[in-house]
């Protein structure tokens, strides 16, 4: 069985392995430090930690402002707080002027459970996504986290990496992560899987089961970067497969799937069905009873891809 690990726990170590080589690394949060684990930093760096309170948008004009005497910033929140609360210093202070700040956000997607729609983020990729010069990484599981946040460390500019709440399954033989270069999972010549996030699991086991079941073989492919984006292999899949099936914990508007409806529509039409969220908010529940309620399971994805190929 995979291993079950908190993303977040992996982002605090990281950022205290990084804070340890460069002493121009500052952290910033919002009242959030223990949820979202910087207080791992703030523990091992106090001098370099900076706490908020519930005042997000003073948290990323402060950001901006760092990032400007330089500094590298990690600005982290809960995702609804970081991109919808914040929308307006992210885009003018933070994005216009291009500034090295990493905006690490947890508590993404409807998996947060029982907090409910107010802390559910479904739009937050979009939000981000709107801001031309954001960079934008969904990693997978937790070994992932620690690649992408080293990443962003490695390329000026802003980023937007989501997090969720939950633990998450490890995913075994990925490679190396690589900004903008999609990691194929798994191969296939009947129809493509494009999935982010916890998604990416969900796909996987989908394609087995289609392939044990119906001999159906499925690619699955690990969008792990939104942006920029890896036209080249979804163009591929597109080619050498009969469809997409296009996954994600986010709304279908905005997200994953328009950003790959926009590469097909331009350069390749093809078939293309959608697993996501459609046109609501969250609510409070189970984790796993929401990921049944918004048709965010196996057996969705499986269904798609039987869709698909009729």
């Amino acid at each position: 069985m995979a291993e079950l690990l908190y993303q977040r726990d992996v982002y605090g170590n990281t950022l205290v392995e990084l804070g340890k080589k460069n002493k121009n690394i500052v952290v910033l949060d919002a009242d959030l430090s223990s949820s979202t684990r910087t207080k791992i930093f703030a523990n091992e760096f106090p001098e370099r930690f900076f706490n908020f309170g519930v005042a997000e948008q003073n948290m990323m004009a402060t950001a901006a402002g760092l990032a400007t005497c330089s500094k590298i910033v990690f600005a982290s929140s809960f995702a609804i707080f970081a991109t919808g609360r914040a929308w307006d210093q992210v885009r003018n202070s933070i994005g216009y002027n291009n500034l090295n700040v990493k905006i690490v956000a947890t508590h993404a997607g409807i998996t947060v459970g029982p907090d409910g729609a107010s802390h559910q983020a479904l739009e937050d990729i979009a939000l981000m996504k709107a801001i031309p010069s954001m960079n934008i990484i969904v990693p997978v599981d937790a070994p992932q986290t620690r690649e992408a946040v080293i990443a962003s460390l490695e390329k000026s500019g802003p980023f937007y990496i989501r997090l969720g709440r939950a633990k998450v399954p490890t995913i075994e033989n990925k490679g190396k992560f690589e900004l903008g270069k999609a990691q194929v999972l798994s191969e296939g010549s009947d129809a493509s899987i494009i999935a982010c996030g916890i998604m990416v699991e969900r796909a996987l086991e989908a394609a087995k089961n289609l392939l044990d079941k119906k001999k159906i073989k499925t690619r699955v492919i690990n969008m792990h970067t939104i942006r920029p984006l890896d036209n080249q292999t979804i163009l591929k899949a597109a080619k050498e497969t009969k469809g997409l099936v296009i996954c994600e914990e986010h709304n279908i508007s905005g997200g994953l799937a328009s950003a790959i409806d926009e590469v097909i529509a331009e350069n390749y039409p093809v078939k293309a069905l959608r697993i996501g969220v459609r046109g609501r908010f969250g609510q409070s529940g189970d984790p796993d009873e929401l990921l049944k309620e918004y048709n965010l399971e196996v057996g969705d994805i499986e269904k798609a891809v039987l869709a698909l190929l009729s």
